[in-house]
Parts: C-alpha cells; structure tokens; sequence
C-alpha cells in the first residue's frame, strides 16, 4: 500500500492529466489535419495538368566531336534503342541513338541529332519516348485541322492515306502530360494498310482549350473529345475506326469504345500502355511516392463524392467504378490489341493482364519485358510494327455494327 505521504497531491495529479489530455488531443488534431493536407494535396495532383515537366537525370557531359553525351545511369537511360533527350527546362531537344557504354552511373549514348538548343554546358534533362516533334520531322506529310469539341475546336493533325481519305481511320490519343507528338510513333505502320491518322488532342493537355475547371477527369470527361474526333473522321471519309491510345489516352479511348454513340462505327482498339483501371494505377504511384494506404484509400472516395471531390479543384466528382474496364469488360465488343511492359513503371500491367484474362475472346494482350512506360516502339520497333501490322491484317476494313444512336450526319 502506497502511504499518504508517498501520493502525489491531488491537484499536481489533476494538472498533469489536463497537461497529458492536451498533449494527446493536440497530437491527433495535428494528425488528423496533416493527414487532411496529405489528402487533399494528393487529389490535387491526380487531376492537375502539368504545364512543365522536371528534369530527372543528370547531364555529365556532352562531346559534340563524337557525337555523344554522357547522363546518369536510370531505367530509362539505360534502354536500348531510340529517345528524346529535354534539357533546358524543355527548351532543348535531342535525339539519342545506342547506347555505347554503361558503367553503372554514368551512360554513354550516341547524338543523332540536336533540334533544339545546344548540349553544350546543359546540366539536367528528361527522357522521352517520342522522338519527332510534328509529322513533316519523321517524312510524314500532314494537315492541321481543328475538331469541334463541347469545349472548342482541338487541333489536331491529319495524315491522309496515300489513297485518299475514303477508307478506314485510325485516331490517335495521347497521354498524360504530353502532347499529339506522342502518337506520331503509330502513323507510318497504319499508313502502309490503308489508314489515314488523325492524331488528337483534348482538352487539358496545352494545345486543346481548356475545362472550365481545368482540370483532368482521367477520362471520365475527356472521352467525349475523342468522341467529337470520331464525328470528325466519319464526315470526312471514314468508313471504319480503329482507336489507339497511349496511357491516360488509353482510358480515353477504351471510353469512347464503349460509351460513344458512334461506337457501332469502331472496327478495333490499340492500347500502348494503358490505364485500364486507375485504382490500380493511382494505387501503385501511390505506393511508388510512399504515401500512406490510408490517404491512398481516403483520395480514391473522395474522387468520387459529388461535394468533397471539388478539394481538387474539380467541379464534379470522378466515376472510378465506370472507369474501371476490368470490371466492365462484358462492355467491349470490338477486338483490342494490347501491348504493355511488365517493366512498366508508371501504370502497372496487371491491369492488361486482367483485362486479356477477362475477355480471351476480344483482347490479344502482347506483353515487352525492358520497355518501360510508353516506350515500346523506341525499344524494339520492328516488334512493335510487327504486332499491329499482322492484328490490321486480321481486322475487317469497315464495321458492320450498328450505331448506338442516331448520328446520320456523322456517318456520310
């Protein structure tokens, strides 16, 4: 038994507990609004465009005589095959060849060429996978149109069939943070079966106008853009459509396919490392950048409240369940190619795999091992052009499925 003098006085042992009491409510307040930042801060990021990409790599050095420049040792930089090097702040472009030596910090690769700026005294950069900066840089003659969107005219680029434009289209989609150029790298093996391109943008992306809240739905809006781009190509010429999207443009595309009115008019899909599912893929980012699992699952719901999705900056909330084609692949009813690294990177495969697990009798997923994200014609395209070129081969020219509703105009 502890004896009367032994016990601390009562009101010391009061004052304490009011001292604790506090300290443990002022801890969780701070807690829970650290984790309420953390939140909204992550929402913000999902669906902000980016206006300028970072450098993430370091430049050593550039030897003009020989043709070569010396970067730090990545994943990206260490790929085989054919890149865009950006330095200065984006102002600076070249195009970078083999890879010539790899000690395991410092990369060696071949210059093809500098389009833009100069190496010389350039200190960081960012590689890229598409290589030329508009159609006439890779020989190929196009036209500058505009299609009319909810949100104004989009340009976008058309390279016309060397028959004409009567005949199958494909449509070009690209990714996030990037522009149309991305999709240049599909043109030429379309081309050589008939197709004419147009390769689009849409809104949000810095060359399309702008939401009125300017911001991304992942989708969930930027589908009817493709869908204006589809009305575009059936006014003029097209007798079919195949869609092809790379990443974010992936799940624009898979969208468009199948909540289009004018989706009876699509003959196929081709997907280059898609977001089938972003829970899947803001998942893994998440992951990626050590975020906590449970602002990761507290982002994820409030994406998708009416009233706490606008913490973002959005003016509505996002439907991750309708843009999960996963769970929605009874809806596909037009052959999809796909072509994804296990290496990804960025948007993870297994969703793909998922998806050619689910639907074995429309989805033909062809999977790369050392391409990383959206880099598979750079790593190996004569594998890339010999996929799609033989799925063409099989494909029917003109669709024989009806129209979802009523687009006369659309379709003459």
């Amino acid at each position: 038994m502890t004896s009367r003098a032994s016990r601390p006085p009562a009101g010391g042992s009061r004052a304490a507990l009011a001292v604790t009491a506090i300290v443990v409510g002022s801890s969780v307040t701070l807690s829970l609004v650290a984790i309420a930042g953390g939140v909204v801060a992550v929402m913000r990021k999902i669906v902000t465009p980016e206006r300028r990409r970072r450098d993430d790599l370091r430049i050593v050095g550039h030897d003009a005589a020989s043709s070569t420049v010396r970067l730090t040792s990545t994943a990206d930089t260490r790929l085989p095959g054919r890149y865009s090097l950006w330095f200065d702040g984006g102002r600076g472009h070249a195009r970078l060849g083999e890879v010539l030596s790899d000690d395991g910090r410092v990369v060696v690769r071949r210059v093809e060429q500098v389009t833009a700026g100069s190496l010389d005294g350039a200190r960081s950069g960012r590689i890229g996978g598409w290589l030329w900066s508009d159609p006439g840089e890779a020989g190929l003659e196009a036209e500058e149109v505009r299609v009319d969107t909810e949100v104004g005219p989009a340009p976008a680029w058309l390279v016309p069939a060397e028959g004409g434009e009567r005949g199958p289209w494909m449509i070009g989609v690209h990714g996030r943070g990037v522009t149309r150029a991305e999709t240049i790298r599909s043109v030429p093996v379309f081309r050589r079966h008939g197709y004419t391109s147009l390769l689009v943008s849409y809104r949000n992306d810095g060359e399309a106008p702008r939401s009125p809240d300017g911001r991304y739905a992942l989708g969930d809006d930027e589908w009817a853009d493709v869908e204006s781009a589809m009305a575009y190509a059936l006014l003029h010429g097209a007798t079919s459509l195949v869609l092809m999207g790379w990443s974010m443009g992936g799940a624009l595309v898979l969208q468009a396919a199948t909540r289009s009115t004018l989706a009876g008019r699509v003959s196929g899909v081709v997907l280059e490392s898609p977001v089938v599912d972003w829970r899947t893929t803001l998942r893994f980012q998440g992951a990626a950048m050590h975020v906590p699992r449970v602002v990761q699952d507290l982002v994820l719901r409030l994406l998708m409240s009416p009233a706490l999705s606008r913490l973002s900056g959005r003016r509505g909330p996002i439907d991750l369940d309708r843009l999960d084609l996963v769970a929605g692949a009874d809806a596909l009813d037009v052959p999809v190619l796909l072509l994804h690294s296990d290496d990804d990177g960025f948007v993870p495969s297994t969703a793909s795999h998922a998806l050619a697990d689910a639907r074995p009798d429309l989805v033909r997923l062809e999977v790369f091992r050392t391409a990383r994200h959206t880099k598979l014609y750079n790593f190996d395209p004569q594998r890339f052009e010999g996929v799609i070129d033989g799925w063409l081969g099989r494909l029917p020219r003109a669709s024989g499925r009806t129209a979802r509703s009523a687009r006369p105009s659309a379709a003459d």
